[in-house]
């Protein structure tokens, strides 16, 4: 073989395995997309569960809490009363005083806050009418006295406020 035979065929095996690596490649790079694709799939499933996760546990946790805090309304109405009742020891009232306060202050750092009811328009989701009156000095159903507390923790009653309608 002469030498331009020898060249012509060197070039033609270089062009063969050129053209080859630019398959390779291609192919790679189409391997390089799906498995990309699939990366960024996967993250934003992953980022998905964690806001899921969370969700959850925020929603556990304040079930949690509410469920507490509703056996403890019971304890607060009690200590209310005991700061209202006549005593002639003032440093008993003082200390039945501080720990009203303490439990009331629990309750508002927890979220749970009491459900406004005197001069609200009735609303069953969070009163419970006991007693009703026709009186014209009041509108339409007005609630007019609250004859025991209704307690709330975001949207969720706690314990429905016992309350005195009228009209």
């Amino acid at each position: 073989m002469t030498d331009k035979t020898m060249q012509n065929s060197e070039v033609q095996d270089e062009e063969v395995s050129l053209k080859e690596l630019q398959e390779e490649i291609e192919k790679l790079k189409g391997e390089n997309e799906k498995y990309y694709d699939h990366l960024q799939r996967t993250a934003a499933e992953f980022d998905n569960y964690k806001k899921r996760v969370s969700k959850e546990k925020e929603k556990i946790y304040n079930l949690a809490v509410g469920d507490v805090m509703t056996k403890f309304i019971s304890v607060l109405d009690n200590l209310e009363k005991a700061t209202l009742a006549e005593s002639t020891d003032e440093k008993l009232k003082e200390g039945v005083t501080l720990i009203h306060k303490q439990m009331a202050d629990l309750f508002t750092s927890l979220n749970v806050e009491q459900i406004k009811t005197v001069k609200e328009t009735f609303n069953p989701d969070i009163h419970d009418a006991v007693m009703h009156v026709e009186d014209k000095e009041y509108g339409e159903q007005e609630v007019i006295e609250e004859l025991r507390s209704g307690y709330k923790m975001g949207d969720r009653v706690l314990r429905h406020a016992m309350v005195k309608v009228a009209n």
